[in-house]
């Protein structure tokens, strides 16, 4: 039961940072394929109105966002480079900066009719279509604000240069990875293998550091259901919480919702709130009891009537 279980789909570029993680950790995992919008009823039965992707699961346990899914991944392979809390302030800073607006400049970046047109071999025109509409739901809605066109190219080809100035070693904050490394890889990963941007010919310093990182692979994964996957969280109980910082919540029926984008929220049992960490119960008939885990960062607690 204390493999990692992961729903994703395979063009997910925040799918692919926790894939190559696994890979570097060399961890043995259970794929779960979603599909590349809602509805995903399983994922709404653990997580409810959650709706980001990728989603982990190790039992009764649900981890929302890539910042939780990478500090599971540290404990479970002894890697601490992987959790953003071990870090120091510089990496983490990077973090932040590159996992949203850096992000959100390759996605415009890349988002052309090339892109399109694998997306529908991938999937299908009318899931291409639905997938377009749903994303321009998504960008009404956030809160970041974006560049675009011409801008988001230059703003790409700004952090490319960026990286080029900081590769005087291996990798981006010594010989070796840390979660930095893997938080600027998937953004890149996206522009430039999936959509085929030639922007990487100008770097080669880069170049290789992306040849690196791919080296890593996505670890060993076997297939899983969706089943299979809500009757291993039926079967299990949800780890033991360690002591939060605000006692006077616990207990109480909280929504949580993120700050950026993808906004739905999820409604629970406020069970833990660390420094790091929140923690809510939620309870289902199939899957019984389980507790959804959120970064502190970047998410917003609320008492469940606001």
């Amino acid at each position: 039961m204390s493999e990692l279980v992961l729903f994703h789909y395979p063009m997910s570029p925040f799918s692919e940072k926790i894939r190559t993680m696994l890979g570097y950790a060399d961890l043995h995992w259970l794929s779960v394929p979603v599909a590349e919008m809602p509805p995903r009823p399983v994922l709404a039965l653990l997580v409810g109105g959650y709706r980001k992707i990728p989603v982990a699961q190790i039992g009764a346990d649900l981890f929302c966002d890539t910042r939780t899914i990478a500090t599971e991944i540290a404990s479970l392979a002894n890697r601490p480079e992987l959790a953003l809390e071990h870090q120091p302030e510089a990496v983490r800073q990077f973090v932040e900066q590159v996992d949203l607006e850096i992000f959100m400049a390759c996605v415009m970046a890349a988002s052309d009719g090339k892109l399109l047109r694998k997306l529908i071999r991938e999937t299908s025109l009318l899931k291409t279509l639905r997938f377009l509409k749903d994303r321009v739901q998504i960008g009404r809605t956030a809160r970041v604000r974006t560049v675009r066109g011409a801008k988001a190219k230059a703003r790409v080809l700004s952090h490319l240069a960026d990286l080029e100035g900081r590769l005087s070693q291996d990798f981006l904050f010594g010989p070796s990875p840390c979660i930095a490394d893997f938080s600027a890889y998937h953004g890149l990963w996206f522009v430039c293998d999936l959509a085929g941007k030639p922007w990487l010919r100008n770097y080669p310093r880069v170049t290789a550091w992306m040849a690196r990182m791919r080296a890593f692979g996505h670890g060993q994964a076997r297939t899983f259901s969706a089943d299979e996957a809500i009757e291993r969280a039926r079967q299990s109980q949800p780890r033991p919480l360690q002591e939060g910082t605000d006692g006077d919540a616990i207990g109480t029926r909280v929504r949580v919702a993120p700050t950026d984008y993808g906004r739905d929220p999820v409604f629970g049992t406020l069970v833990h709130a660390g420094a790091h960490e929140t923690v809510i119960a939620r309870d289902t008939a199939e899957a019984e009891r389980v507790h959804v885990h959120f970064p502190k960062q970047g998410f917003r607690i609320t008492p469940a009537g606001d």
